[in-house]
């Protein structure tokens, strides 16, 4: 990272009045925020800075499910899922007031995939046959439910404020300030803020959650293909009964979540409505939205589907591969951090911890 020497040249070109620091981080949701962790973690001293053009938690870290699910559709998916069991394990250890609550699963899928669900699944899994599923869900016909165990779910906008109220004391954490301009130089990465500020960092982390195509970095990010999906979940208006389990209904893609700190239901489901505008979101749900959620709730929860008259609406980014996309842009003083499939929440650990890797630090 920045030298002695580095840092005095960025000084001398940005001039006298524009900061320098070691660090920025864009985008303080729950993949920034511990990115900038584990950044202060591995180098004590370095000058860190949190920057989000809202507050923190903001955004999809705000509207997600926060459901952690120890499986990977990819070797590369489970690696990084392996990693992030580990450490949400060890942060609820080491914290247990953390809005981190544990919860049983089922598994719903037909009888025949078993072998690709073990594969998926870690062993910490211990993926196991039953067929006990909450009140109100069926098994249709053709279909088996497996047990899971391993997982729980986060009120991940609390865990994003947790983590940065403890940041602030290594570093500095900025609220409602809009990065307008990047530019990678032969000195540092110049950023211009909307407050008018100008500053040279050493390396830029861009962790944008869904505004892939701000203007700031839209050329910069391009050439990734990530896209931005919209979300929608139902709110199930039924209060869960102690020890409920989540349920996974593989085939759709979709899952239900017991929230009795809310008391009611989350129904995920998944949509396919493509490039929709993070800064313009869509106002609540639309009739198109309850369709065909409880179309596919129906099918395993008919009263449910007739309970759910609410819910949450938001964007995030996708890579199109299944895998997040952690890289290196341009001269390699900015990487990009995000475009985890809707799985920000579960894989942010290991996300944060290869941004880290691509720092590449100097030492003095």
């Amino acid at each position: 990272m920045g030298t002695t020497r580095t840092r005095a040249r960025a000084r001398e070109s940005a001039g006298a009045s524009a900061r320098v620091v070691d660090v920025a981080v864009l985008g303080a949701g729950i993949v920034g925020c511990l990115t900038a962790r584990e950044i202060t973690r591995r180098r004590p001293g370095a000058s860190v800075l949190l920057l989000d053009r809202d507050l923190v938690g903001g955004g999809a870290s705000l509207r997600s499910a926060g459901l952690h699910t120890p499986r990977g559709a990819t070797p590369a998916v489970r690696e990084m899922t392996r990693f992030s069991q580990r450490f949400y394990t060890e942060l609820h250890r080491d914290h247990p007031a953390l809005p981190l609550h544990p919860v049983g699963m089922r598994v719903v899928a037909a009888s025949s995939d078993e072998p690709r669900l073990r594969s998926d699944y870690l062993a910490e899994a211990g993926l196991a046959g039953t067929g006990e599923l909450p009140g109100g869900v069926r098994l249709p016909d053709g279909l088996s439910a497996w047990a899971v165990r391993g997982s729980h779910y986060a009120d991940v906008a609390g865990v994003a404020r947790a983590l940065a109220a403890e940041l602030r004391t290594v570093a500095e954490v900025r609220e409602a300030v809009r990065v307008e301009a990047v530019a990678d130089g032969c000195d540092g990465v110049a950023l211009r803020l909307g407050t008018g500020e100008e500053l040279t960092a050493g390396r830029v982390v861009l962790a944008p959650g869904p505004w892939l195509t701000a203007a700031a970095w839209r050329p910069l990010l391009a050439p990734l293909g990530a896209r931005v999906k919209k979300v929608a979940a139902l709110h199930v208006n039924r209060r869960p009964e102690p020890g409920d389990p989540a349920v996974v209904f593989e085939r759709e893609d979709a899952f239900l979540l017991p929230l009795p700190e809310r008391g009611h239901w989350l129904f995920s489901y998944t949509c396919q409505e493509w490039d929709p505008d993070p800064d313009r979101p869509p106002d609540g749900l639309t009739g198109h939205d309850l369709h065909e959620a409880r179309e596919v709730l129906r099918r395993y929860a008919p009263a449910m589907a007739d309970d759910c008259t609410s819910g949450r609406v938001f964007c995030d980014a996708y890579s199109g591969t299944g895998e997040p996309v952690v890289r290196a842009l341009g001269g390699g003083r900015v990487v990009f951090a995000g475009a985890a499939n809707g799985s920000g929440y579960r894989l942010a650990p290991a996300i944060a911890a290869r941004a880290a890797d691509l720092m590449e630090f100097e030492r003095s």
